[in-house]
Formats: structure tokens, sequence, C-alpha cells
């Protein structure tokens, strides 16, 4: 099945994780393994991109260095 861009947006709201104190987290690495269920190859570089230029209700909360970003 080929890739449609419009399962991106939805991926991005499936990898939303609920956190024990209340707040709602998505990880680069769970994005991307979600994206690759509906046929989309990215690289952690590549889902950053797309966050950074897409997401904008969510901020980086990384606490180390690296393409495995926390939003």
């Amino acid at each position: 099945m080929m890739p449609r861009r419009s399962d991106i947006e939805i991926v991005w709201y499936a990898s939303i994780q609920q956190e024990p104190n209340g707040w709602k987290i998505v990880t680069t690495q769970r994005f991307v393994q979600e994206l690759s269920k509906v046929n989309w190859n990215w690289t952690m570089k590549q889902a950053n991109e797309w966050n950074e230029w897409y997401v904008t209700t969510f901020r980086d909360l990384s606490t180390q260095e690296g393409e495995n970003r926390t939003f």
C-alpha cells in the first residue's frame, strides 16, 4: 500500500502518550514507529523536522542530546 500524506497527522495523534503527571508527550522514536505501520519510512531527523514545522502545540522537552527527542 502506498503511504498517504493524510496519515502523518493521524499517526502524530496516535503517538501521544499520557504521562502519570498528566502531561501528554510524543517521542520521536514512537512517532517513527507509528509512521512505519502506515508505510512511511522516516528517519528520526525527518520526523523531528516535521514536528518543528507542523506541530505548534507541543514544545521540545528533551533532556538529552540526539535525534530521539521528547515533545
